[in-house]
């Protein structure tokens, strides 16, 4: 269940109620006139099943309360109540499989926006990574995809085109290749030093590394794997799985194929930096192509359902 709060003009307020009491899914309704000072208005509060969220809000922006007034959602993480089990087996479809468009493109916004913390991860990321490559650590390489924020701006983008929204796309492209550049130009620097202190040398990154080799080595695999890895993450979002979303972090070589070719850049080594590049471009490209057609793929369902869900409404 979602939590509605809403502050909502006076000359509004019926409209805004009616709304609510008209959409199956809806409960827990609270009216209280003249209760909001900034900006001045009536305070609505209403919970309503997840699958008719995005309906709600939809039609609410309608009535002009994102411009004129507030709305605020909140997760409900535990409703007990015989009305709220009611609604939501009223509702159309289940909760799992519900999108709130409304909070996936603010997510998606909020992590796709370049900032010094953004870039400082991409960095830190980028230079676990490079000890990983070096020292052919798998445990640095996990622990480095992990810690990299490139997520976000991926499926900023995803959503962007499925949003038809080119600012959130141009963005969140923006963050990437910054970020990435950042990251890269850091790295190689970093990899400089390292080498002065003898803690790096060429003969570790060209020696035998069973481990990390396959990063600057891209094959048909490294496409397929950021295509599974791009549809679920994309799923963790659309359902607020964040343990899935560390699972898909974690499963391919973005951040890792740019500290190798950073490493690799460092000594001179272009045969490895460009197949780094290459590698991370194919995991770049798969996991925006998949995250791209999973929200089409789950738009295009939900609608479908609820379209036999309001013919099945009519027949009864």
């Amino acid at each position: 269940m979602l939590h509605l709060r809403l502050i909502v003009p006076s000359d509004r307020t019926e409209a805004a109620v009616a709304l609510i009491e008209r959409t199956v899914g809806t409960t827990h309704l609270v009216v209280l006139p003249g209760a909001a000072r900034d900006p001045a208005g009536d305070l609505v509060l209403c919970d309503v099943a997840r699958e008719s969220g995005h309906q709600v809000l939809r039609a609410l922006r309608d009535l002009g309360l994102d411009e004129d007034g507030s709305i605020a959602v909140e997760d409900i993480d535990l409703s007990l109540s015989e009305r709220a089990a009611k609604a939501e087996e009223e509702a159309p479809g289940e909760a799992a499989d519900a999108v709130l468009w409304e909070q996936l493109s603010d997510a998606t916004h909020e992590e796709s926006t370049l900032s010094i913390t953004y870039c400082a991860f991409m960095v830190l990321a980028t230079m676990i990574a490079a000890c990983g490559v070096v020292l052919d650590n798998a445990v640095l390489i996990v622990g480095a995809m992990a810690v990299g924020p490139e997520f976000g701006p991926l499926a900023g983008v995803c959503t962007g085109i499925v949003r038809r929204a080119p600012g959130l796309v141009l963005r969140s492209l923006s963050a990437l290749l910054v970020g990435f550049a950042a990251a890269i130009a850091a790295t190689t620097l970093f990899s400089v030093g390292m080498d002065a202190l003898d803690l790096f040398s060429r003969d570790l990154l060209d020696g035998e590394r069973p481990n990390t080799g396959f990063i600057w080595q891209p094959d048909p695999f490294s496409f397929v794997v950021a295509l599974l890895a791009g549809a679920a993450g994309t799923l963790s979002l659309t359902s607020t799985k964040s343990g899935a979303l560390i699972g898909v972090a974690i499963s391919v070589t973005t951040v890792p194929a740019a500290a190798n070719a950073a490493v690799a850049l460092s000594y001179g080594e272009f045969g490895q930096m460009w197949g780094s590049v290459e590698q991370l471009l194919l995991n770049l490209l798969g996991i925006v192509l998949a995250g791209t057609l999973t929200l089409l793929a789950q738009m295009l369902l939900w609608r479908t359902r609820r379209g036999q869900w309001l013919r099945g409404r009519r027949r009864a």
